[in-house]
């Protein structure tokens, strides 16, 4: 009986922590106005884990199972597709971004590497992190790219984020906090800042420009999320996470405090079977990867 009681404590406290919206905060709401399923000649997407944007009207999809890369542009608020990018040097596609200067960047989750590609889709090369200190291997699990053009790898082999130059040479390197049990994701605000996704515990760290560690930017919010695995960060200081097994988008703010929890798990439009990359562009349009339908969906946010 003990017990029981205990864990019913537990988990009712963690509803509440998921309910409160702290003072002053507001509370968001994603609303569907488009998915894509398929290129220019109809080719549809299969199992899509990435997605990115920028702010020229530009979206980039990971199209996983097909190999390959598909840009669309916003016109009218409505994507259009433009470019195809398939190339041996990546063969599966998992995150997208893109920099200032338009060059994309993409990782490929089975020969764990980092490539990048020109404006127009030129194959450029692999992001190598050069002078990294030991070990020698390096196994991206993601990466984002800063304001700066900064380039962050989550490097899973030795449990570290390393960051590089916009040319790909080692600056310096992060490790994983104290008792961190899956970190799954990173993500870099305007300001520099590096926030990490624990997806067992369901804990967000976060490390402020020039800090040399991570600290806990949230409790543990495990027992209102399943594996939320994904992270990305708004114009706004909000924080985005998706909740892979759970269906759901949750938002929380840069202190950590919860700001709504969004969709539901199925296959109607707006709704979600494993979502993956999101990306959220100037206007606060927000795109995710939703793997499981074979689409990349787009919301818009209100208030």
């Amino acid at each position: 009986m003990g017990n029981s009681r205990v864990r019913i404590i537990v988990s009712i406290a963690a509803m509440l922590l998921l309910a409160k919206v702290s003072i002053g905060a507001e509370a968001l709401k994603l609303r569907h106005f488009q998915s894509v399923y398929a290129d220019d000649k109809e080719a549809g997407f299969r199992s899509p884990e990435g997605v990115g944007c920028d702010g020229k009207g530009h979206i980039l999809v990971a199209d996983s199972g097909n190999g390959r890369l598909v840009r669309f542009t916003l016109i009218d608020g409505k994507a259009m597709p433009d470019k195809e990018i398939k190339v041996p040097e990546l063969s599966f596609p998992v995150r997208v971004h893109t920099n200032s200067k338009g060059e994309i960047f993409a990782l490929d989750g089975r020969q764990k590497r980092v490539v990048r590609f020109s404006p127009g889709g030129g194959f450029l090369g692999r992001v190598d992190a050069a002078g990294s200190p030991p070990p020698s291997t390096v196994i991206p699990r993601s990466f984002d790219i800063g304001k700066d053009d900064s380039i962050y790898l989550l490097d899973v082999f030795e449990g570290r984020v390393l960051m590089l130059s916009p040319e790909g040479k080692f600056l310096k390197s992060i490790y994983f906090p104290a008792g961190y049990e899956v970190i799954s994701d990173l993500a870099v605000d305007g300001k520099g800042t590096i926030f990490l996704i624990d997806s067992v515990k369901a804990m967000v760290y976060v490390a402020a420009k020039g800090s040399g560690k991570f600290s806990p930017l949230t409790e543990s919010m495990k027992e209102g999320m399943k594996f939320p695995a994904t992270i990305t960060t708004d114009a706004h200081g909000n924080i985005y996470l998706a909740d892979k097994n759970g269906g759901n988008i949750y938002i929380i703010g840069q202190d950590g405090s919860f700001k709504g929890e969004q969709l539901t798990m199925g296959w109607k439009e707006g709704q979600l079977r494993y979502p993956c990359q999101l990306c959220v562009n100037d206007k606060g349009e927000v795109f995710v990867a939703d793997r499981d339908n074979n689409r990349v969906q787009i919301f818009s946010t209100v208030r």
